[in-house]
């Protein structure tokens, strides 16, 4: 698998996004080359349920905006189990010791089933990066209920390292309604435990409208909060605050 990056972005030269080789079989899924940590297939967060995600760009803070977490390209091996009833799972590592960097370890797992005619899903992912000073661990846990037209998440996330101690929850719930529209809404909240009263806060809506074959529409409006703490960081940020408004249209063919 190649997948080339076509967006420049800030000035960036075109060129390959992910390359690697994938192996599969009864025994699992074998994945060589630059592609996503193995905890990226199974993290579940607030935003999963949002079709456009307008998000706050605070500068200098410190702090997470969702409970998410982020792995990167990096050559890395990686293992992911053959699915055992409704469980799957999944583990990479990446070496950098020979570049002067620091090595990763990803693991995550899902486990589907049914209740009262409702599809629940739990998921767990992590991410560890080691370090000299502390190691930097990263953690995602998830609930997804989806019954009928209604889609539910709640999930929350953690994020440590020598200077961050973040803590962060949402949920988010999505409808399908019988004119063909969806409307969303998700909330969240994070919190650094180093830097006592550094929080951010936001919540959203969202509607998405089919208005022909192949052309979608979707109005998001985002509230969002950032208060500075009084920690060792505070020093380096501002109090934001605002709303934002987003109007996308996407074409499929």
């Amino acid at each position: 698998m190649v997948d080339f990056d076509t967006d420049a972005g800030d000035g960036a030269a075109l060129g390959v996004d992910e390359n690697s080789l994938t192996i599969a079989g009864g025994f699992g899924k074998i994945v060589l080359g630059q592609d996503d940590d193995a905890a990226d297939s199974y993290i579940i967060d607030e935003m999963d349920l949002i079709a456009e995600e307008p998000s706050a760009t605070l500068a200098s803070a410190s702090i997470g905006t969702s409970s998410s977490i982020t792995s990167d390209d990096e050559t890395k091996i990686a293992y992911h189990l053959p699915a055992m009833g409704g469980l799957t799972a999944g583990i990479s590592h990446t070496d950098r010791t020979a570049a002067g960097g620091t090595d990763t370890t990803s693991y995550g797992a899902q486990y589907s089933m049914s209740a009262g005619g409702a599809s629940i899903t739990l998921g767990y992912a992590s991410i560890q990066d080691e370090a000299a000073a502390q190691d930097v661990d990263a953690e995602n846990m998830g609930l997804k209920v989806v019954s009928g037209d209604i889609s539910l998440i709640v999930s929350q996330g953690s994020y440590e390292k020598a200077d961050e101690d973040r803590e962060n929850q949402g949920a988010s719930i999505s409808y399908k309604m019988p004119n063909g529209m969806t409307v969303g809404a998700f909330t969240f909240k994070g919190e650094d435990n180093l830097d006592a009263g550094e929080e951010y806060t936001a919540n959203g809506a969202e509607v998405q409208y089919n208005v022909a074959s192949g052309l979608k529409a979707t109005i998001s409006v985002v509230d969002y909060d950032y208060k500075v703490g009084t920690g060792h960081e505070s020093g380096n940020t501002t109090n934001d605050s605002g709303t934002m408004t987003q109007l996308t249209i996407g074409a499929s063919f």
